[in-house]
């Protein structure tokens, strides 16, 4: 998605308040820096610099395209490595594992419809007993 470009409201406001200036004195001069060549030269240093901004947004956009149609091929390229690695040296090597995939031998498989399981069962009650003697026993299933 494209960033929006930018427009100065204030920019808009400045070149009416120009036009009419202009209408009434082309060389109007209202003291302290303030005369209708000056305020015509801030204008359009203020619209090169907005078309400068806008340039750079259209330029960064362009830039960011790039970057993730890289990141695609970067993404099928490391997938096609670690295919061929398994390929060359098979799904259960050492290789295999060491390029990042995980071997063949090692994957867990589960039944459909079923969370996995963790490696260790769980008991399914946990019983504590306090003896006479100030011991205490713990019973599991």
């Amino acid at each position: 998605m494209a960033r929006r470009k930018r427009t100065s409201v204030v920019l808009e406001k400045a070149v009416r308040r120009a036009a009419g200036v202009n209408s009434i004195d082309p060389s109007l001069d209202l003291g302290n820096g303030l005369t209708l060549p000056a305020f015509s030269t801030l204008i359009e240093k203020m619209r090169s610099k907005e078309n400068a901004y806008n340039s750079a947004l259209s330029s960064l956009d362009k830039l960011y395209r790039e970057m993730l149609e890289t990141e695609d091929e970067l993404g099928d390229m490391t997938e096609h490595m670690l295919m061929a690695v398994g390929t060359r040296y098979g799904k259960s090597s050492v290789e295999y594992g060491m390029a990042g995939g995980v071997p063949k031998n090692q994957r867990r498989k589960g039944l459909r419809g079923e969370p996995p399981t963790s490696g260790t069962e769980q008991p399914s009650f946990v019983a504590s007993v306090k003896g006479k003697n100030g011991k205490t026993t713990v019973a599991t299933n």
